[in-house]
């Protein structure tokens, strides 16, 4: 595997193919090489590097093998439907959430499968779902259900949960350990997470889902 080196020397390799848009950087702190993930996304690797969001109502599933250490992390929410002004589900849109829930963690879990990964030796960690807004349907348990759901269903290993609660997390996952850090955040201003999230739901709703897909 090729690779390159940043401004202060830190050896960067390359990330997998089709993850080359995601942003990359050396953290200060902990000196380690991490990918920086945005709602919507997904990131898989292969190296000992490190993966970070902030979540709010969006969910992160940490997923890796435990026998080969590769693994990979994404941020996503569920689609809802506005009805009479207020967030909800629409008896017509549920079938349509649960397959862009299915969508957004088989498309990862096959990722990180194409690597070598064993399927039966994948371990889950769950975290996210906040109501980090008073007063408003709480998005993020909804969120949070459909993930637990989603593991159980398909048998897998589900590890670790930290989920629910009034605060948005900042999340830090190394695939190749299984180690997940969670740091929730009282100081930050919860309106410019909602605000991302909010743009998020808007695009996820006018966006359809591309076809059904299976797991290995």
């Amino acid at each position: 595997m090729s690779h390159f080196l940043n401004k202060n020397n830190a050896e960067i390799l390359e990330p997998l193919s089709g993850f080359e848009n995601i942003n990359r950087y050396v953290d200060k702190q902990s000196h380690a090489v991490t990918a920086k993930i945005l709602p919507g996304e997904y990131y898989v690797t292969m190296n000992s590097e490190l993966i970070t969001t902030v979540l709010g109502s969006c969910i992160s599933a940490c997923i890796r093998c435990k026998v080969f250490g590769v693994g990979g992390m994404n941020h996503f929410m569920l689609p809802m439907s506005r009805q009479n002004g207020h967030d909800s589900w629409i008896d017509g849109n549920i079938s349509e959430a649960t397959r862009y829930g299915n969508y957004a963690m088989e498309h990862m879990i096959n990722d990180i499968l194409k690597q070598g990964a064993s399927r039966k030796h994948l371990e889950v960690k769950l975290v996210g779902g906040g109501q980090i807004i008073k007063n408003m349907s709480d998005v993020g348990k909804r969120n949070a259900e459909f993930a637990i759901e989603y593991v159980n269903a398909e048998n897998l290993d589900l590890v670790g949960v930290d989920v629910g609660d009034i605060y948005p997390r900042k999340v830090i996952y190394d695939p190749m350990t299984g180690k997940v850090k969670v740091k929730k955040l009282r100081s930050l201003h919860n309106e410019t997470i909602a605000k991302r999230e909010e743009e998020y739901q808007h695009e996820i709703e006018d966006k359809p889902v591309a076809g059904e897909i299976e797991l290995f």
